[in-house]
């Protein structure tokens, strides 16, 4: 899996010091909430209540008004500047100051808890999310298999990676106690079901129809997947509530997409099949969109891909820069950069040339149209092309979004390697979910400025072995 997000269906073409707004006008299940600053205020005011009746463990209020006598609210703390801020205990930080007291694994998980009780408390409900540096989180991402049915080069090794039991993973109850926190409480607006693969998991669309149905106030529900076998789920997917596909393809030749993703060719047809249901029979109901992580294999393919754009007019294309994780082989002599991608396709040889359009105000991508100047059909609607820059030009100053891995844990960035489990905190006792507004606070009031601490593509390589493979973190 590649790191993805969605944006805004509107956006602008930028000519000189003109905007003219082109409108993709695909249909959406689901309408974007009001912005309004009085709906604003009192969704946020309703958060506040649900997390006063959280922590008495009532049943979220339903309205912002209360019959229970008012509260007298704490005095706003002052904010601790992120470098000073302690690290979040973990069960291992435990193990390893409790060594050779031998103590049992109950008695270890005991001291854990306890120490994730003196965790000071969020300042007010709106900032349960939001880091240091302002940023709100209203995005999350949980994986739902650390299994693949591919073995694409930068995302992991030839022999795959080692599994967990069953067991250690987030169960279909764990993840809904984990989104109906997430929404009601932290008030999450867009989820997205990653893996691995995710149509692996079984009974995948009632688990996205019981959220859709507990949460229809989330703008979006999207899943990323390889498309081999997203065929046969898409009517059911649909059904369920799912309003945007991602899906993962390198090449439009089979013998080299049998090549990247070290599976027989005939899986090519598999995605491709996918690809045309889900922009002809599902256009109305989805937003769908290609990821391409670019390479010097499939570097001569990017016209190929972008031309895409104007034979399914409801597909977009985004080129990813190839990043680093454990064990994926990535170095400099296998990196295409931005810059390089828009040479590219910007070739004197071609007729076609990119042009900017205006990007939202959380995107990860930067937005372009392919067209010809010259062309008598430029008013015809088309997708647009985009690209993830994450190492040349990245866009961590407006990141809001947080990552729950298949196992549990909550990472607050794709490049950090710090971990918070948030599987053994519901897992600890019937009434661990309560720690979850002290823990996840904490941990994205650790979120670093950018790329996970790190300064630069080449320090991510130099520290990946710190990190998971792509596949274990759910993109």
């Amino acid at each position: 899996m590649v790191e993805d997000d969605d944006e805004e269906e509107s956006s602008h073409d930028v000519v000189g010091e003109q905007v003219v707004v082109v409108h993709n006008n695909q249909d959406d299940r689901r309408s974007p909430r009001n912005s309004s600053a009085n709906e604003s205020r009192l969704e946020a005011l309703r958060r506040q209540l649900r997390l006063e009746d959280h922590r008495r463990g009532l049943q979220p209020s339903s309205t912002a008004s209360s019959k229970q006598p008012p509260k007298q609210q704490p005095k706003p703390q002052q904010r601790i500047p992120q470098s000073k801020l302690p690290p979040i205990p973990s069960m291992e930080s435990i193990r390893k100051e409790s060594d050779g007291q031998d103590l049992t694994k109950e008695q270890i998980q005991q001291r854990w808890i306890q120490q994730l009780e003196t965790l000071p408390d969020p300042i007010a409900n709106p900032e349960i999310l939001q880091d240091t540096f302002q940023r709100q989180h209203t995005y999350l991402r949980i994986s739902l298999s650390e299994k693949c049915n591919l073995r694409c080069l930068y995302c992991m090794p030839e022999d795959g990676v080692p599994l967990q039991p069953p067991d250690q993973l987030l169960s279909n109850d764990e993840i809904l106690q984990l989104v109906d926190w997430f929404v009601t409480i932290g008030g999450i607006t867009k989820l997205r079901f990653t893996g691995g693969e995710p149509l692996l998991r079984k009974d995948l669309a009632k688990l996205i129809d019981t959220i859709s149905r507990r949460h229809p106030q989330l703008e979006e529900i999207g899943l990323t997947t390889n498309g081999v076998t997203l065929s046969k789920h898409l009517p059911d997917l649909v059904n369920a509530g799912v309003t945007n596909i991602n899906i993962s393809l390198d090449s439009l030749q089979p013998a080299l997409f049998s090549k990247l993703t070290r599976r027989p060719e005939s899986y090519f047809d598999r995605v491709w099949d996918s690809i045309e249901q889900a922009t002809s029979t599902y256009q109305h109901q989805l937003k769908t969109k290609i990821n391409c992580v670019v390479m010097p294999d499939n570097q001569n393919e990017l016209s190929e891909f972008a031309m895409l754009t104007h034979s399914h007019p409801n597909l977009d294309i985004r080129f990813i820069e190839y990043m680093p994780f454990n064990d994926n082989s990535w170095d400099t002599n296998q990196f295409i950069s931005y810059q390089n991608m828009q040479d590219i396709l910007n070739s004197s040889s071609s007729p076609y040339q990119l042009h900017r359009l205006s990007d939202g105000p959380n995107d990860t991508t930067k937005w372009w149209s392919y067209r010809s100047s010259s062309s008598e059909n430029n008013n015809n609607k088309t997708g647009r092309i985009g690209f993830i820059t994450s190492m040349t030009s990245h866009f961590c100053s407006t990141c809001n979004r947080l990552r729950i891995t298949a196992d549990g844990q909550l990472k607050v960035c794709l490049f950090g390697s710090t971990e918070i489990s948030l599987r053994d905190i519901l897992r600890s006792s019937p009434s661990g979910e309560r720690l979850l507004p002290k823990v996840v606070h904490a941990a994205v009031q650790r979120k670093h400025y950018k790329l996970g601490g790190h300064q630069d593509m080449n320090d991510i390589s130099n520290h990946s072995s710190e990190n998971r493979p792509m596949t274990l973190i759910g993109g």
